[in-house]
C-alpha cells in the first residue's frame, strides 16, 4: 500500500471529484445468470488480506485520516433527538481533536457525511449549513424493507424533499431468494427515478441473502438498474459487512466498470469497528478497483464507533499515549 505523509496534503487541498452518474442500463438476464461465485477461493483470498498489507507511524496517520474523510457518521436508534443528531454534526464537523488535526497537519478534516433516518433530515441540514457535508437518509421502509411499495416511494420524495443528497433504500430480500431479477430491477429503478437528483445507495442486507452468488448477482442487478453505490446492510442483521461479501461485490462492480465504463461507489456497513478492520478495507479496495475509489464519492464506511478507535489511535501517533475511549464520544 503506496502512502503518503500526512502533512502534505490537507482536506481543504483535496480536489473535489465527481463521476458522471449510473444511468443504469436496460436488465440483461443473461449477463446476470451467468454470474457466479467460487465461494472457496473467495473466502481464501479474504483470509490472506489482514496480513498482506501494514502501514506503520506516519504512513498510518494518513491512511487512518482518509478513513474519517470517507465515514457516514451514523445514528439510527429508536431514541435519536435532535440534540443527539446535532451533537453527530458537530462531531463531523471536526471529528477528531483540534491539536491533534493541528500536528497532523490535517486541518479541515470532516467526515463524508451525516446518516439519520428521515424525521431527523432537515435538523441534520440545519446544523451543518456552511459545510460541504452532506446528509444521507435510510428510507423505503429501512431497515426490514417491507411496507407498501407507495409508502417506499413516498418516503424517498419527502427525504429528497428535506434536504437530503443522498438516500440510503433498501432492497426486497424475497427478490434475490427467488431469483425475481426482473421485480428487483423494476423496484430498484422506481427507486432510482424518485429519488430525483440524490444519490441512491441500494442496501442487498447481504447477510440475508443466502450465497456469494446472490450477492454477486444483486449487486449487477441493482447498478443495471441505476444503483450509485451499492452497500453490504443495515447495521441490524446478525450478519453485516465481512471481507468475502466486499470481495464479492467490489468485483461485480469492477465487471460492471469494465463493461459500461461507469464507477459505481462501494459501501461496507456494520461491523467495522476497529482501526485495524478500517486499513484492510482500505488496501482492499486499492487492490480491487484503484485509488480513483479511496474518495468519499465511490467509497464509504457505514460506521460510528469506528470513529472512536481511530480517534485514539491518531492520538496515540501524535502523543505516544492511549486515551480512555470516553474521551472520543461519538455524541
Amino acid at each position: 500500500m503506496q502512502t503518503t505523509q500526512s502533512s502534505t496534503l490537507t482536506t481543504q487541498q483535496l480536489p473535489q471529484l465527481h463521476e458522471a452518474r449510473n444511468e443504469g442500463m436496460p436488465l440483461d438476464l443473461d449477463w446476470v445468470m451467468a454470474v457466479q461465485a467460487n465461494t472457496s477461493a473467495i473466502e481464501r483470498r479474504a483470509q490472506t488480506l489482514p496480513g498482506r498489507r501494514s502501514v506503520k507511524k506516519d504512513y498510518q496517520a494518513a491512511w487512518l485520516c482518509k478513513a474519517v474523510s470517507l465515514m457516514d457518521l451514523t445514528t439510527l436508534s429508536g431514541d435519536d433527538s435532535e440534540g443527539r443528531v446535532r451533537r453527530l454534526c458537530a462531531k463531523a464537523r471536526q471529528p477528531v481533536s483540534q491539536h491533534i488535526l493541528e500536528a497532523l497537519g490535517m486541518e479541515g478534516l470532516t467526515t463524508g457525511a451525516i446518516c439519520v433516518y428521515h424525521d431527523m433530515v432537515a435538523t441534520a441540514v440545519d446544523a451543518l449549513q456552511g459545510t460541504n457535508i452532506p446528509v444521507a437518509a435510510v428510507s423505503t421502509g429501512f431497515p426490514a424493507g417491507l411496507s407498501p411499495f407507495h409508502l417506499r416511494i413516498a418516503e424517498i420524495g419527502d427525504s429528497v424533499a428535506a434536504g437530503a443528497q443522498e438516500i440510503d433504500i433498501v432492497i426486497s430480500r424475497r427478490h434475490v431468494l427467488t431469483g425475481n431479477w426482473q421485480a428487483l430491477y423494476d423496484e430498484m429503478r422506481e427507486m432510482r427515478a424518485a429519488c430525483g437528483d440524490a444519490h441512491v445507495k441500494a442496501i442487498l442486507a447481504t447477510g440475508e441473502l443466502g450465497t456469494l452468488r446472490n450477492v454477486a448477482r444483486a449487486s449487477l442487478v441493482c447498478m443495471m438498474a441505476g444503483a450509485d453505490f451499492i452497500k453490504t446492510s443495515t447495521g441490524k442483521e446478525p450478519v453485516n459487512a465481512t471481507l468475502p461479501v466486499t470481495l464479492t461485490m467490489i468485483r461485480a462492480i469492477r465487471d460492471y466498470q469494465d463493461r459500461t465504463g461507469i464507477k459505481v461507489g462501494y459501501k461496507p456497513a456494520g461491523g467495522i469497528s476497529k482501526a485495524k478492520d478500517a486499513l484492510v478495507y482500505l488496501s482492499m479496495i486499492k487492490d480491487e478497483l484503484g485509488d480513483r475509489w479511496l474518495q468519499p464519492d465511490l467509497f464509504r464506511f457505514g460506521a460510528s464507533s469506528l470513529l472512536g478507535d481511530i480517534e485514539r489511535q491518531l492520538e496515540h501517533h501524535v502523543t505516544g499515549a492511549y486515551s480512555a475511549q470516553w474521551r472520543h464520544a461519538i455524541g
